[in-house]
């Protein structure tokens, strides 16, 4: 595992890059290598390459807006005097708190550690809470159940047009923003299941909604599957003991429909379906404690459809 920290990141391509800029716009500005060179804290052979292009830096720092305004905002200051070393400084320091903050930076980190993509890291800004590691942990479940949906024999022939997406709620989850999904959902292609995004809290509204009718009438559920309704699916699920629910596809308030449901039926089912209606394909729902749980029963139901 590589380990690079942040603070690395600025120093080693972000500064340079900002010092490259500041060198062109102070020169363009009038002011001498040597008066650059001071202001920069740097030699004046270093600003006779920033100036003549020779180290133009990194392009994912010189193409962010945040970062081309503030440089602008640090020439003006210094070429004018209203800015001192102070002020350069304190301007600095929010950019890169900005640029860690999802930014051009956190990207780079990203890429620089692969084990934090997909994990929506943002140590830099808030550090190792509470609150980070149940989200880190919930993100980490839906990549796992996601990879294991792609690998299930026969998944395919399951996954309806409008696509399979997994979902895991947060403990105590209000809304959507608080339920983990693939963007842009799980499809099939060729046989295949493809996974086409790392999952991200709000992406989907279709799975949230099912899942914080369940997790509000049992918070011990909070992961969920969307899946073609099968016949063959539903006789494996009674067959394990599931008992599926049918519930109506054509209402209004979705979520309230399944809170009276699952109310009437006196808890979560483990499997929840409708036939569909006019314009509304029919659907199935897995749910489990969490992503994984949700995935593994998903592969259960598979493959007694196979025997």
């Amino acid at each position: 595992m590589s380990l690079v920290l942040p603070s690395e990141l600025v120093v080693d391509r972000f500064l340079p890059t900002v010092r490259a800029m500041l060198a062109t716009r102070l020169s363009e500005r009038g002011m001498t290598q040597k008066e650059i060179a001071a202001n920069l804290s740097v030699t004046q052979a270093a600003i006779s390459k920033y100036v003549a292009g020779e180290a133009n830096g990194d392009e994912r720092f010189r193409n962010d807006p945040d970062t081309v305004a503030t440089v602008d905002r640090l020439a003006e200051g210094l070429h004018n005097g209203e800015m001192d070393g102070y002020d350069a400084l304190a301007e600095l320091l929010a950019l890169v708190q900005r640029l860690e903050d999802r930014g051009p930076i956190c990207e780079l980190h990203e890429e620089e550690m692969p084990e934090l993509q997909g994990l929506g890291c943002d140590l830099c800004v808030r550090g190792l809470d509470t609150d980070v590691r149940i989200e880190r942990d919930v993100l980490a479940n839906v990549r796992s159940a996601a990879r294991t949906l792609a690998t299930i024999p026969g998944m395919a022939e399951y996954v309806p047009n409008v696509g399979t997406n997994v979902g895991m709620a947060l403990p105590d989850a209000g809304d959507e923003t608080d339920v983990a999904a693939i963007p842009g959902r799980i499809y099939s292609m060729s046989g295949r299941v493809e996974v086409p995004a790392n999952p991200e809290f709000g992406a989907s509204s279709h799975v949230s909604t099912a899942l914080l009718a369940a997790s509000t009438a049992d918070p011990e559920t909070r992961g969920a599957i969307n899946i073609a309704t099968d016949d063959s699916v539903l006789e494996a699920a009674t067959a394990l003991g599931y008992e599926p629910l049918e519930f109506d596809a054509d209402y209004e308030d979705r979520g309230e429909h399944l809170s009276n449901r699952f109310e009437e039926r006196g808890g979560v089912p483990r499997v929840a379906y409708h036939r569909g209606a006019f314009g509304i394909e029919p659907i199935t729902f897995v749910f489990g404690a969490t992503a994984s749980d949700a995935a593994a029963r998903v592969q259960e139901l598979v493959d007694a459809t196979a025997n």
